[in-house]
């Protein structure tokens, strides 16, 4: 189970041979997930790539070269889907492996590079209104939105729930 953004999508994961030019061959590892629409709106005079995958893997290109040039948009099953080589540095972090300084310092990082993702798909007056909505109300004395804490419990629960039936399932697979 690798998270939740991909429960009730079209997911898989296989081990695949490719054949170089020269005739070597070698073994990789792919990701298959299905690409829906996006949920935000593209920036005014910006064109998006009709095809979620298509969208997918030009947003990754951009944003982060290494991982885009990894993916391609492919069809499978009726279905637009982003076909990726897993490589070691796609593994999810695991917050208990860092202490309470490192965990912090990761949290900032990944707030800063992911919100420069999403200020940039924003004009200038939603950008100010949403900065002023997550930093206004964390202060000391003031604690975390409510909306943002109620999606990160909804969110770690989802990922919760489906990671638990999976594991459900493969052990009726087993016991079969």
């Amino acid at each position: 189970m690798k998270g939740c953004s991909s429960l009730g999508f079209l997911r898989y994961a296989a081990l695949v041979r490719i054949v170089e030019p020269e005739g070597k061959r070698k073994l990789a590892l792919v990701d298959l997930k299905e690409a829906v629409e996006a949920a935000a709106p593209a920036a005014p005079g910006i064109e998006m790539p009709p095809d979620s995958a298509e969208r997918v893997v030009a947003g990754a290109r951009a944003l982060s070269p290494n991982l885009g040039e990894r993916m391609l948009p492919v069809g499978l099953l009726g279905k637009s889907v982003v076909m990726r080589e897993l490589a070691p540095q796609d593994l999810k972090l695991d917050v208990d492996q860092f202490s309470r300084a490192e965990a912090v310092r990761a949290a900032h990082y990944f707030a800063y590079v992911v919100g420069k993702a999403h200020g940039r798909q924003m004009d200038a007056d939603t950008r100010s209104h949403w900065r002023a909505e997550v930093t206004g109300s964390c202060g000391e004395d003031k604690g975390t939105p409510s909306w943002l804490w109620s999606s990160v419990v909804e969110l770690a629960g989802r990922h919760e729930v489906g990671y638990l039936q999976h594991c459900r399932r493969y052990a009726d697979k087993q016991a079969a």
